[in-house]
């Protein structure tokens, strides 16, 4: 995934009602009056919001006649866990090293709490 893909991607998940809008089409495709109803922001601003995630590509508008779902496209989200993942992978590996160094600090220091 291209850097300026990633921004986007990330930049779109920053905001909440992006993401709500991302968590209701997990469960199905819907309307634009559909995603719209829970907030409490105006049908313009809701189209706003889904202008965003649909040019990084996490949704997608359809057209069936009078009807226009729009469907959560799970690549972008795919691309950026990846990319996450290797942070991810990094801190654990450090935290695994840390836990080691702690366990080793605790064996020496029963160690010589026995000698005493």
């Amino acid at each position: 995934m291209s850097a300026d893909c990633l921004s986007m991607t990330f930049a779109a998940l920053a905001d909440p009602t992006r993401r709500a809008i991302l968590a209701r089409l997990g469960t199905g495709e819907c309307s634009v009056n559909d995603l719209a109803r829970p907030f409490n922001i105006s049908l313009p601003a809701i189209s706003k919001h889904l202008k965003v995630l649909e040019r990084c590509g996490l949704i997608r508008r359809g057209k069936e006649a009078q009807w226009r779902p729009c469907r959560l496209e799970a690549t972008p989200m795919k691309e950026a866990v990846d990319w996450l993942e290797d942070y991810r992978q990094f801190w654990e590996q450090r935290f695994d090293r840390l836990d080691d160094y702690l366990k080793e600090l605790q064996k020496q220091e029963k160690h010589h709490g026995h000698r005493k």
